[in-house]
């Protein structure tokens, strides 16, 4: 499969916010985002407003780094916010039963590079760093499953 790609600089919280909730609105169970970035590149403030906009009604989203996963229930379907930082070995994250919610949930993982050859080969990979400010962000989107851009429309506009 190809992939494709996306690189775009955002120059604030808010546009961050923007992508978080226009992806948001698009995702359904199965879809799984990697997050992959620095520690404070702005992973969890990605995954806190998008998993906000799809509980009702909104609740804290606390990053999980040391609960390991968060789950919460969407409209359509579950949600998992998993943080593999701490994690060593595949044993352990095939002990949190994400793998089962790939198929069934929206997942957002944090750390994805943990997961090794256990990484879901359609996921959408969102790579981000801190811009030339600090309130702005590089975010690089890879992808290569098909399903994504049409869940990626409108990107550019945000």
């Amino acid at each position: 499969m190809d992939t494709r790609h996306l690189s775009l600089t955002l120059d604030s919280a808010d546009a961050t916010n923007m992508h978080a909730l226009t992806l948001a609105a698009h995702l359904s169970a199965g879809d799984t985002i990697l997050l992959s970035g620095d520690v404070g590149a702005g992973k969890t403030h990605f995954a806190r407003t998008l998993i906000q906009s799809l509980i009702h009604p909104p609740e804290d989203v606390p990053s999980p780094t040391f609960t390991l996963v968060q789950t919460y229930e969407g409209a359509d379907c579950p949600i998992w916010h998993a943080d593999l930082y701490r994690l060593s070995s595949t044993h352990e994250i095939e002990e949190l039963g994400l793998f089962e919610a790939v198929d069934t949930a929206i997942c957002l993982i944090e750390w994805p590079d943990r997961l090794g050859d256990l990484t879901p080969q359609e996921a959408l990979l969102i790579g981000l760093q801190v811009g030339s400010t600090e309130d702005s962000r590089v975010m690089d989107v890879r992808w290569t499953h098909p399903k994504w851009d049409a869940k990626l429309v409108g990107w550019g506009k945000c």
